[in-house]
This record gives C-alpha cells, sequence and structure tokens, in this order.
C-alpha cells in the first residue's frame, strides 16, 4: 500500500492500496461480506473505526459533496451517496474513492489562520476530468477557507496506455489542452495523470504523482486489463 504523510497537516495520511487488500467495491461481481470483511481489515490497518470509511456511488460525475453522516445513524447502514468526490470540512471523516485505471486523487486544504484542515477524495475519470471535477473540488475548498491546498494523484491508467478513438483525442483536447497522448504503440491516446497534474498545478495546488501505471502495473486492479476486476481505494484520514 502506498502511503503518504500531508505536507500540511502531518495528523492526516493519504494511502492508495493494492490487490493485496483485495476488492473493496460492492458493484462488481463479487461477494459483499468478502468485499465488507476487506474494508474492515483496511480500516482496521489505517486505525480508523469499523465502518467509518465513506465511500461514494460514483457515476463519473463532477459532483462533490460534503459527508454527512445522519445523527444516531449506523454509518454501515447509510447508502453511499451519488457522487464522485467527497469533502470534510474539518478532516474528522475518513474518506474513500474506488478506481481500476480512473484518477483517484486525495486532497488536503488548509487554513494557517484558523489551523483548520479539510480533506477530500476524489474520482476523477475522462468525463469527470473533462467536466470539471477538479475544478469544482478546489473550489469547494476556497469556499471553506482553504489558504494552502496540496493533492496526491495516485495509481492510475497512464498516458502511453490509455488507448482512445482519434476523434475522443481531439474532442479531448480541445476541451482539456494538453490531454491528448499517444500509446507506446503509437496509436491516439490520453494522459490523464498529466492533464490533472497541470490543470491543479494552475489553480495554486500543490501536486503530488504516484507515477504508478495500474495497467502496467499487475498490483493494482486494472478495468483495461479485464473488465471483471475489482476495484482498489484510494484513503485518507487523519489520526486524533
Amino acid at each position: 500500500m502506498l502511503h503518504y504523510a500531508s505536507n500540511l497537516d502531518p495528523q492526516i495520511h493519504l494511502a492508495f492500496t493494492t490487490q493485496a487488500e483485495g476488492n473493496l467495491a460492492l458493484h462488481v461481481n463479487d461477494d459483499p461480506y468478502t468485499v465488507r470483511e476487506h474494508r474492515a481489515r483496511l480500516e482496521e490497518r489505517i486505525g480508523v473505526p469499523r465502518f467509518s470509511l465513506n465511500f461514494m456511488h460514483q457515476v463519473h460525475s463532477a459532483q462533490v459533496r460534503e459527508v454527512a453522516t445522519m445523527p444516531g445513524q449506523d454509518p454501515a447502514e447509510q447508502t453511499a451517496p451519488t457522487c464522485d468526490g467527497l469533502i470534510s470540512a474539518t478532516a474528522a471523516e475518513p474518506l474513500a474513492v474506488m478506481v481500476a485505471d480512473c484518477l483517484p486523487v486525495l486532497f488536503v486544504g488548509r487554513n494557517r489562520s484558523t489551523g483548520v484542515s479539510s480533506t477530500a477524495a476524489v474520482h476523477a475519470g475522462r468525463r469527470g476530468l473533462l467536466d470539471g471535477i477538479l475544478v469544482e473540488t478546489v473550489r469547494q475548498f476556497r469556499r471553506l477557507g482553504a489558504e494552502e491546498i496540496e493533492a496526491v494523484i495516485g495509481p492510475a491508467i497512464c498516458g502511453s496506455c490509455y488507448e482512445v478513438p482519434e476523434s475522443m483525442r481531439v474532442q479531448s483536447e480541445a476541451a482539456l489542452p494538453g490531454i491528448s497522448s499517444t500509446t507506446s504503440w503509437g496509436t491516439p491516446a490520453l494522459d490523464l495523470p498529466r492533464a490533472a497534474e497541470k490543470q491543479l498545478a494552475d489553480l495554486g495546488v500543490t501536486v503530488r504523482l504516484s507515477g504508478q501505471c495500474t495497467l502496467e502495473n499487475q498490483g493494482y486492479f486494472s478495468y483495461r486489463r479485464d473488465p471483471e476486476s475489482g476495484r482498489f481505494a484510494g484513503v485518507i484520514w487523519k489520526n486524533h
């Protein structure tokens, strides 16, 4: 599991699981009990209470929501919100994003004046990236008072592997300059990590990349490699 410490708040940790931690998605062809056990073991490993990780029902949107727990309701019984970005305004709630080629992006925002940190977990596939989900996440951090923002872009399919039709490459480049690429075998492609890094840097966000390609690295789930694959997760939490 890749593990990073926040440069803005040393109590905040960011990590990306691998296939070794098992499939963490309930929507793929896997036994729900097994998936919940994988999630429980992950929570134990990172030191957060069982059933406390907040997951999303991801739909390739640009929708970012602030995490909320109904008073008196067991988090395990809550319905995962339909969105592709979750924000914790005070970094109190552990967050998770599931992927298998798309970008998992973990954010930390910090208001130096008040000492308050915020966190976010974001799923940025091609559609979400082009529709501005990262821009919307940064906008919401600024609204919350974040003066500094950092982001870690986790393992995802790289620009040398993400083959697309030429028409999609042209349309995508027109919408987000710098996203077009070419595969290592010479066909049209998109480079989502590079485009995301540039977009965030232009917004004043400090960015780190894992540098891991999910298609090339067998240790990660990859939908391109296997459409029946599970999902790994990016997780962000605060030690109290």
